[in-house]
């Protein structure tokens, strides 16, 4: 059991004077489970180590990208020796081609694409590249779905708004969202609708295949395959946020997984190791209106850095060798876990739905099926506080938000399910005690 927090507490408040809310990410603060977030300091396989000398086993794995677990050593040496050549240079360099020929390898839809350093920069770019090939100005989105903090991108999303219950953000024109159109997510007659609505004027759909940033909730049996024909058939573009779900739910995200080719894709996480980076790519008529080429303009001065760009190669090489035998035990502990747990809130009468797909999951707090947002919001966000803080207690971090999903990594095995449930068992009882 974790020791008092003494020294993480000291930390928040020092933090508190220097960033608003003493956090440079929202979700980071806790404020939608209570409690006092522990401060890490190292993390190393399956586990987190924070300032007081506490361990706890890692279910939020930096948000997705640590799918190798934490400081796996030919990663951490691959990215030592890129340092020691200098941390960025500003020009192009052999490895940005080496990890993008792996990316491509595993995500053929990619035909061309490029590195920028962010899920967010790749997202909003992808959504103009969309505009410009098509010449036309809305775009879809769906609600509860997170594809980064640009203007346009903040109208019913999810994950950090989803949890603070904010409708989207303050300093955010009106005239700014305008083209946005924000709809249920798995409601094909809604989407049907809006073309409609808009003849020749919807640019592209943008969705996470599988989403992660309402909780994990996953797409009906023919939803994509839906919208892969809608957006063919009105000549807009498909673009999938693999953020999350590249690299992790198979080796080729969730377009490999259901067998969905889109015209654009764009990826982050995994495929810098841990290190801030993000990619965007697809075919490639649409790649080549990109500058020089063409009159889309983007740029970025540490696009492709050659640190993430190592740490990619090295998580990357890694994925494709051994994927005959990493999947199948990524599915296997993440269904130990996930069930293990299901079955210790159903022994004590706590409603528990669970949802996932390969080593990304969520348990929501409701007794009902969760396909979108609405049905989301219908868990008790109290009770998944409660089973939060009993949880970090007994040296197991999930994400701190109902909304968020949680992964594992190639470093938890039987040990860290185990002691998952037993710690569950324990937190299910703060839960029914209110």
């Amino acid at each position: 059991m974790p020791h008092t927090l003494n020294r993480s507490r000291e930390l928040q408040q020092r933090a508190e004077k220097i960033f608003p809310g003493g956090v440079d990410s929202p979700v980071r603060a806790f404020r939608a489970v209570g409690g006092d977030p522990p401060f890490v300091v190292r993390a190393e396989g399956a586990y987190l180590y924070d300032a007081d000398g506490n361990h706890y086993i890692d279910y939020f794995g930096s948000w997705g990208p640590m799918i190798l677990g934490h400081a796996a050593p030919f990663v951490v040496e691959a990215i030592q020796q890129a340092a020691a050549r200098s941390s960025s240079y500003g020009a192009s360099t052999p490895a940005e081609a080496d990890l993008a020929e792996l990316v491509q390898a595993a995500v053929p839809s990619m035909q061309k694409m490029r590195f920028v350093s962010s899920g967010t920069e790749a997202t909003m770019t992808a959504i103009r590249l969309a505009r410009a090939f098509t010449g036309r100005k809305f775009f879809i989105k769906f609600e509860g779905c997170y594809h980064g903090h640009a203007d346009a991108l903040l109208v019913k999303a999810g994950s950090g708004v989803a949890t603070f219950g904010i409708p989207g953000s303050a300093g955010v024109p009106e005239e700014t969202v305008q083209h946005t159109l924000a709809l249920p997510y798995n409601d094909i007659a809604a989407v049907e609708a809006a073309f409609a609505a808009h003849p020749d004027q919807i640019a592209c759909i943008l969705l996470e295949p599988v989403v992660g940033n309402m909780g994990t909730v996953l797409p009906q049996p023919g939803h994509l395959q839906a919208l892969r024909k809608i957006t063919a058939e009105n000549g807009a573009v498909l673009i999938f946020d693999e953020v999350m779900t590249g690299f992790r739910v198979a080796l080729g995200g969730a377009q490999q997984l259901y067998g969905i080719t889109p015209d654009l894709t764009t990826l982050g996480k995994i495929i810098g190791g841990g290190l801030p980076v993000g990619a965007f790519g697809g075919r490639a008529e649409i790649m080549d209106l990109l500058a020089p080429l063409g009159p889309v303009y983007q740029a970025g001065t540490l696009s492709g850095n050659p640190l993430a760009m190592a740490a990619g190669i090295a998580t990357l090489q890694h994925l494709h060798q051994h994927q005959q035998s990493l999947y199948p035990a990524l599915e296997a502990t993440s269904a130990a876990v996930v069930d293990g747990v299901a079955a210790a809130a159903q022994a004590v009468g706590v409603p528990l739905t669970t949802s996932r797909v390969g080593a990304m999951f969520t348990w929501f707090f409701t007794p009902n099926a969760v396909t979108d947002w609405d049905s989301a919001a219908t868990s008790d966000t109290a009770a998944f506080g409660r089973f939060h803080r009993a949880m970090l207690q007994q040296g197991i971090w999930l994400p701190p938000s109902q909304y968020e999903a949680a992964f594992l990594s190639t470093a938890h095995g039987a040990k860290e399910v185990q002691a998952t449930i037993a710690a569950a068992k324990i937190a299910l009882q703060a839960v029914t005690a209110g």
